[in-house]
């Protein structure tokens, strides 16, 4: 029920029913830890994430450090990643999924060049690779501005790694391209590729042209990104944008106004914050919140005391 749970994202029902199960006759074994761990990964839970490590070291279930790859994943993706790297240096279980996990942890928060390191620690090792390893070594040197490094590792996924390039591979170079203002360089790599691009790449690319205030690159992204997804405003709204930062007023006014006359409106952005161990979901000009009018209540009187 717990691995169910999280399967179809509905976190907390996968945590209330491990506090559940907690308080009854029956023990937690490793597969139910390991999908308690990623329910708390994928909601941010870091506190309820926290208590259940601390319940597995309490309990003595973690020895042969199967559930370590589990625990770093958790805290990197709720924020802690000190605690994960202090996992991962503690772990007497150095495998594939370890090395990976904090790889991909460290990559998520932009730490390219220990990312690196450890990858290189990883190949010393002689554990073998894998394409989500690959994912994550690209993400860093994207984020970290790693050119040269993104460039070599990319080029030698095949020739010694033995792993075909996917297109979450494909994604990362564009992503680091377009980061460091290669955009021709990207659009020649997109346009190259083996398999079609998708939405996040044509994104992606976008976001390039738009930070780099390329016109003409940037109308042949959004042009795509309409033809995989009409209904999604975002494309028309990047390309307006570049538009007016280029003083091309009647165009950015016209892709407004189609906008508005096909009565197109982007996702609402969503915040999540996590208090006593439950997490809050709230969305631009949402009123749902139970608590709602005790928060604006709350936000007014902070508002009086800075004012």
């Amino acid at each position: 029920m717990i691995q169910g749970f999280t399967n179809v994202g509905q976190y907390e029902e996968a945590l209330a029913l491990f506090h559940d199960m907690e308080i009854s006759v029956f023990r937690p074994n490793t597969l139910t830890l390991l999908s308690t761990l990623s329910a708390c990964a994928s909601h941010g839970a870091l506190e309820a994430g926290s208590w259940i490590h601390s319940y597995v070291d309490n309990n003595d279930l973690n020895r042969d450090g199967s559930l370590d790859s589990s625990l770093i994943d958790m805290y990197s993706k709720c924020g802690d990643i000190a605690k994960a790297v202090q996992i991962f240096e503690a772990s007497p279980r150095r495998d594939l999924f370890t090395w990976t996990s904090i790889i991909c942890g460290l990559a998520m928060h932009g730490h390219g060049k220990k990312v690196l390191c450890y990858f290189s620690e990883m190949n010393e090792s002689q554990v073998s690779l894998d394409k989500v390893t690959m994912v994550g070594v690209l993400s860093a040197c994207a984020h970290a501005g790693l050119i040269e490094q993104g460039r070599r590792y990319f080029q030698s996924m095949e020739k010694v790694f033995g792993l075909v390039p996917k297109i979450e591979h494909y994604g990362c170079v564009v992503d680091l391209l377009g980061r460091m203002g290669c955009l021709k360089e990207a659009y020649d790599l997109i346009m190259g590729m083996p398999m079609e691009a998708n939405e996040i790449i044509w994104g992606s690319f976008l976001s390039a042209c738009r930070v780099h205030n390329n016109v003409e690159l940037g109308e042949v992204a959004a042009r795509r990104l309409l033809e995989l997804d009409p209904r999604n405003p975002w494309g028309r709204v990047m390309l307006s944008n570049i538009y007016a930062e280029e003083a091309k007023y009647d165009r950015s006014m016209g892709l407004r106004k189609e906008i508005k006359e096909k009565g197109l409106k982007k996702s609402p952005g969503c915040s999540l914050i996590e208090v006593n161990g439950s997490v809050h979901g709230f969305l631009v000009e949402d009123n749902s919140h139970p608590c709602y009018n005790e928060i604006n209540s709350m936000l007014e009187k902070i508002e009086k005391l800075m004012n």
